[in-house]
């Protein structure tokens, strides 16, 4: 008989015991976690001056995601001052996964600190991701830098914490000197859905630049009040083009009618029912999205009253269209019966664009101007800028249209094989969408003034491939990089996909953008 005294078998050891146990392998591994974290940092301080190439620095930067240690903040905060955008995107991404309690704090300490203006954007940018959890305090006195783009960015963070009660701060930049700051306020007013906006809006409804115009209009239609229907309908009368249509569209959410661009029909209704009116429901709304999506299908513009192209209809006055001439564009479409209609010279994806494109550009109205870019590995225009649509510039357009020709496709893979490499010009035909959105945008350099004040307020991309060539070729990167310069440029983009391609890309590139994406099929 075991006596009081006598040792426990070890598989009754008391219940503290084997909780201390258990504790001990805990902090072991903790340890063990916090040594490699410590060890990552250190192996990044040691290299990462050491690489030279873009891609090198990028996938070193992102080797740091998820370390938990607050002294990441420390490591990364030179990173922010890089001249190459691509490493700095990567740190902010970094960054932005910082969500632990002390990684939070030396955000926010850093950043209170910060002189540097390149500190202060990156870590705005983190804090505008929205992963970052603050109350916006720490932002407040960037409202007010003297640089346009930390003021910018401050605004974007502020939006960011979804805290109404911040709006205010943001109402005396609705009227900001720089164009890019009038409309993150009005865009950030409205996305904290105040109605603090309306005031503002209404005043800049009449601004010079069209983007401020744009973001006044769209915040009118977001924040929905009964006395912006007047000042929409007068403003529907001044505006043409591409700013119309935007007016049409926050008019039908603040109505729930459909009169398009019929300024006597709107007066009309407003003359009738001013005095007591009520904004619609949702329900309501639904069902005018519904109304409009069956009437788009039987509704047939005027020749010049908008520019159709693949189906998409736009009254923009300030158009470029943006093709496709990589190697694959050789390749006939699959299902030809979608196509068999079209009378086309050949059933290849060259010759179906280019004659849809040629068709599209004789009917633009004589108040539109536009240009044509066409890519694969090289962008190339077909002007300088945009030009107007009279006879002569439609002449040109279409020669120089119908002269485009896949480079560099399958066709020529014979003439590679013999070594007539140069001659198959197989290096020249890939597909460059980063190139050609970037050029399309502005984001390049080749805008000679105010790069992000664009004259195109629409943009038609048709393509038929994953991008294979450019300074980005990853789908997300290109899809957060367009999003991110059109916040600037406010440029509707719609996409056009042919071929076998997967084009969830494309789709999200016009969703991201306020554009329609069309598939044109295999």
């Amino acid at each position: 008989m075991q006596t009081l005294s006598a040792p426990l078998p070890r598989r009754h050891a008391p219940w503290h015991r084997a909780l201390g146990s258990l504790l001990v392998l805990l902090l072991l591994a903790t340890l063990g976690l916090a040594s490699a974290d410590d060890e990552i940092l250190k192996d990044f301080k040691k290299y990462f001056r050491k690489y030279k190439d873009s891609a090198s620095r990028v996938e070193a930067v992102l080797a740091l995601e998820g370390v938990p240690d607050a002294a990441l903040v420390d490591v990364l905060e030179p990173v922010l001052k890089d001249k190459d955008p691509a490493v700095v995107a990567a740190a902010v991404r970094v960054l932005s996964g910082c969500t632990e309690p002390a990684q939070v704090t030396a955000l926010l300490e850093l950043l209170e600190g910060a002189k540097k203006e390149e500190i202060q954007l990156g870590l705005l940018r983190v804090l505008a991701a929205g992963s970052i959890p603050h109350d916006g305090t720490a932002v407040t006195e960037l409202l007010e830098a003297k640089s346009w783009q930390v003021r910018r960015r401050a605004v974007q963070a502020v939006v960011a914490t979804a805290r109404p009660e911040l709006a205010e701060g943001l109402v005396p930049l609705c009227m900001d000197r720089e164009v890019a700051v009038r409309c993150a306020a009005l865009d950030g007013l409205a996305e904290l859905g105040s109605d603090l906006v309306r005031g503002p809006a209404g005043q800049l409804l009449a601004d010079e630049a069209w983007q401020v115009r744009a973001s006044a209009i769209a915040a009118l239609g977001r924040v929905r009040h009964r006395d912006s229907v007047p000042l929409l309908i007068a403003r529907l009368k001044a505006e043409e083009g591409r700013l119309a249509d935007d007016c049409v569209a926050a008019l039908e959410r603040l109505t729930a009618r459909e009169f398009g661009l019929r300024i006597e029909l709107w007066e009309k209704f407003w003359s009738t029912f001013a005095d007591r009116y009520q904004i619609p429901t949702d329900a309501q709304l639904a069902e005018l999205a519904k109304r409009k999506a069956e009437n788009a299908a039987l509704y047939k513009p005027q020749p010049g009253e908008a520019t159709t192209y693949h189906g998409i209809q736009s009254k923009s006055r300030k158009v470029l269209f943006v093709i496709d001439v990589s190697g694959s564009m050789e390749s006939d479409v699959v299902e030809k019966d979608r196509f068999a209609d079209g009378d086309y010279p050949s059933y290849s994806r060259m010759d179906i664009v280019k004659t849809e494109l040629a068709r599209t550009v004789e009917g633009l109205g004589e108040e539109t101007w536009f240009n044509i870019l066409s890519f694969a590995t090289d962008v190339k225009a077909w002007k300088k800028s945009l030009v107007k649509a009279n006879v002569l510039s439609k002449s040109s357009a279409k020669d120089w249209t119908g002269r485009l020709e896949p480079i560099g496709g399958a066709s020529k893979q014979d003439l590679a094989a013999v070594g007539l490499v140069g001659a198959a010009n197989l290096d020249k035909g890939r597909t460059n969408t980063w190139g050609a959105l970037s050029r399309a945008l502005g984001i390049d350099g080749s805008a000679k003034k105010d790069p992000y004040l664009l004259e195109v307020d629409t943009v038609f991309f048709l393509s038929d491939g994953r991008p294979t060539h450019g300074e980005f070729v990853d789908i997300e990167d290109i899809l957060k990089g367009v999003k991110e310069a059109n916040e600037l440029r406010k440029v509707v983009l719609h996409t056009i996909g042919i071929g076998e391609f997967q084009k969830t890309f494309l789709k999200r590139l016009a969703e991201d953008n306020g554009g329609v994406f069309v598939d044109l099929g295999r």
